[in-house]
């Protein structure tokens, strides 16, 4: 079936989108009850809307998903994967035995929400609220950096309006003017447990979408005719679009239609025999949709060499201002952008700003809206980095564990941990990210512990797969190595040892130079103590590890300006769980609430202080 978007359509335009839409809702029952698993109502409510999406707005080459031409298409509401996949088939993606035989089993790339294991799937949906924020990064993209034609069309749910992240995402698609993002909201009324907060008020969707500079168009998501208009419109708009669907839940099978108690269950093979047979049966109708156009080729991501800061050996600088002039060298790739959530000049990313301002994208106080813009950007081939506070990070958490879900490449920079930042309190001290942060999928966590390291490590996250977090200081501290000392991830590096070392003394980050300080004190009374700097949290330095085991006769202690739960503390345990032999490990961390203080007040009242370190390291040999 090969449609023109003409802006009038046709008696057999209609009949034949009739017919396809039909095909949508007898496949996404199809799969799902032999799968005994899915949502298939909510795929029904939305078929008409896909129906007439794919026949002729989205443009899209299927045989050449890696096109950088083509449209992009986000299921935001990812449960109704059901439809997405009978798209799939219906433009010849995917079989129809794939279908439905291997819809959510085991080994299957049609899981029971989409992933990129599928490569016309962009990223990972199903936490709800998340579509439409990336859909806003990859849009971005579209309209500031690739500077092509393609669009963003994304299909959310009522249910999700709910969700802060997406009134962000509207937002920030406002301020941005993003002409080229469309989103398509499946106003079915009915959610999980019953009836949605607005049902079908329309007005009051409307006017919310208009409140944050949003295009509203309010649609009934049924006529086909009425569908078509509206996406031609938002095609040609001067501002991103939310076409408000006044759909049924259940549609097409009057046995279910608008009825609660349905959401996320699959119909019994004789209620699915009677829907598809009153469906008019199994179709495999073929689908060829307008295709986009060519694009031009990409430049090389690279200008000139990349020139890293150089620092004095004993200069004392924070790791957050290293961070910011690592930026801003290696900002001469054209392929690095950089966002933040209005601190950029505490983070330091403003460094960036003053020499790139094109490639840079204030998303405000929006922590969730900033990591979903930057898992977007990373779609079309950009190495984003995203910094806020590291406590400020837990705000977008979710994001960032779902962008290990979509195997994305991004860096986040977090500035301000710990109880080191001093007076501001604990409300604005990052205590909990290492762990967090270690538990993503996938991740990579480092903590440097001077300006050489931070600068070198920022520049290996620019091509490191995965979620890359870098954890930063706000004070200054002596820089310890020399420029152009190699600090591989997975590595660390011994500070002070030797053969005769009693004791280990591991830190990252701002707790190293306590280390050191602690090891001066020790020996001066004859203790010798090894200090390990473990700025590689994850992947962790285990040789080293096994060394310090070896030759100290497994006393080591652990310094780390962070909550003992997860942190530096876990990970060195966890790399030496099995080993056969004792170890003697003090782990020294941040057990109570802090306060205000100074950095070295707050250090010493949380235990992890010379001082202190001082007392573990003598009681432990």
């Amino acid at each position: 079936m090969t449609m023109e978007a003409e802006r009038t359509l046709g008696e057999e335009q209609l009949t034949q989108l009739g017919e396809l839409a039909a095909q949508l809702r007898v496949d996404s029952i199809r799969c799902s009850t032999k799968a005994a698993s899915g949502h298939p109502t909510s795929s029904l409510s939305a078929a008409d809307l896909l129906a007439v999406l794919i026949s002729r707005h989205v443009r899209y080459d299927w045989a050449e998903p890696g096109n950088r031409a083509n449209d992009h298409l986000i299921f935001s509401k990812g449960h109704a994967s059901p439809l997405l996949y009978a798209v799939f088939k219906a433009v010849g993606a995917i079989s129809d035995q794939e279908l439905v035989d291997t819809y959510r089993q085991f080994g299957s790339r049609l899981q029971g929400h989409p992933t990129p294991a599928l490569p016309w799937v962009d990223v990972a949906t199903g936490s709800l609220g998340q579509g439409l924020p990336v859909g806003v990064g990859i849009a971005l993209a579209g309209q500031y950096l690739d500077q092509l034609p393609y669009h963003v069309w994304v299909l959310c749910g009522d249910s999700e309006t709910a969700e802060g992240s997406v009134w962000e995402a509207l937002d920030k698609a406002g301020h941005y003017g993003l002409r080229n993002l469309t989103v398509l909201v499946d106003v079915n009324r009915l959610g999980q447990r019953g009836p949605t907060e607005l049902e079908w008020d329309l007005d009051t969707y409307r006017r919310r979408v208009e409140a944050f500079g949003c295009q509203a168009i309010v649609v009934d998501g049924h006529d086909l005719a009425a569908i078509d208009d509206a996406l031609g419109r938002a095609r040609q708009a001067t501002g991103p679009t939310v076409v408000l669907a006044r759909t049924v839940k259940g549609k097409g099978v009057p046995e279910i239609e608008n009825k609660p108690d349905w959401h996320g269950k699959p119909l019994k093979p004789d209620l699915a025999e009677r829907a598809i047979d009153a469906l008019g049966g199994v179709r495999q109708i073929r689908v060829t949709g307008p295709q986009p156009e060519p694009a031009p080729p990409t430049g090389a991501p690279t200008g000139q060499p990349v020139q890293l800061p150089r620092y004095d050996r004993g200069a004392k600088v924070a790791t957050r201002n290293a961070y910011g002039d690592a930026l801003r060298a290696i900002g001469v790739r054209r392929d690095v952008v950089v966002l933040d959530g209005e601190v950029s000049d505490s983070t330091r990313a403003d460094r960036f700003t003053d020499a790139y301002p094109d490639r840079y994208f204030e998303m405000f106080i929006s922590e969730q809206q900033m990591v979903a813009a930057a898992v977007g950007l990373q779609v079309r081939g950009y190495r984003p980095f995203a910094s806020t506070f590291a406590a400020f990070f837990s705000r977008a958490y979710d994001f960032v564990r779902m962008a290990g879900v979509s195997r994305a490449d991004i860096a986040l920079s977090g500035s301000h941990a710990g109880v080191e930042i001093g007076a501001d309190g604990p409300s604005q001290m990052g205590l909990e990210d290492l762990a967090a942060m270690r538990a993503v999928q996938g991740s990579t966590v480092l903590y440097p512990s001077d300006a050489v390291s931070c600068a070198a490590l920022v520049a290996q996250m620019v091509d490191r797969k995965g979620v890359n977090y870098l954890r930063t200081t706000r004070g200054g501290h002596p820089v310890l190595y020399d420029n152009d000392e190699p600090f591989p991830v997975g590595g660390s590096k011994l500070l002070r040892g030797g053969d005769d070392d009693r004791v280990a003394l591991i830190g990252a980050g701002v707790t190293v130079h306590n280390c050191l300080a602690a090891a001066d004190e020790l020996a001066s009374a004859g203790i010798n103590a090894r200090v390990i700097d473990l700025y590689s949290v994850k992947p962790l330095d285990r040789e080293r590890l096994l060394a310090a085991v070896r030759d100290t006769g497994g006393r080591l202690v652990v310094v780390e300006d962070h909550y003992p739960e997860g942190g530096l503390g876990s990970a060195v345990l966890e790399s030496l769980a099995d080993l056969a032999e004792p170890i003697r490990l003090t782990h020294l961390a941040v057990r109570g609430l802090p306060t205000s203080g100074t950095p070295t007040e707050l250090m010493d009242q949380a235990g992890i202080g010379v001082s202190a370190i001082v007392a573990a390291a003598r009681a432990s040999v």
